[in-house]
């Protein structure tokens, strides 16, 4: 990736010439450069993860917490930042005996 020196948009590269999507600035492409970026057109997109054949174990942390659904005392965790930042991490369950996933979010 390459970034204009005039207005600091990106430039996207045809043939031998750097060109700018925005102002349209051009430069010529070097070679060395060229040879460290990573191109993103030879990245294959990543399909499901089957985990049917994975221990309940290895597929992620647990917990000990009351599933709502079957009273089960166990539950597989998860946590992620789905509010503002300065707000704490929400918690995502899937129980391990029933699999029914809640979450919980500090109030």
């Amino acid at each position: 990736m390459k970034f204009c020196d005039e207005c600091g948009s990106m430039m996207k590269k045809q043939d031998d010439i750097w060109t700018c999507s925005d102002c349209g600035a051009e430069e010529l492409a070097d070679e060395a450069d060229s040879a460290t970026m990573t191109s993103t057109e030879s990245q294959q997109e990543s399909g499901a993860v089957d985990v049917s054949d994975i221990d309940d174990a290895d597929i992620g942390p647990t917990t000990t917490v009351i599933c709502p659904e079957c009273g089960n005392d166990t539950a597989r965790y998860e946590m992620k930042q789905i509010r503002a930042a300065d707000e704490s991490e929400t918690r995502f369950f899937t129980c391990t005996e029933c699999n029914h996933k809640w979450r919980e979010d500090d109030h």
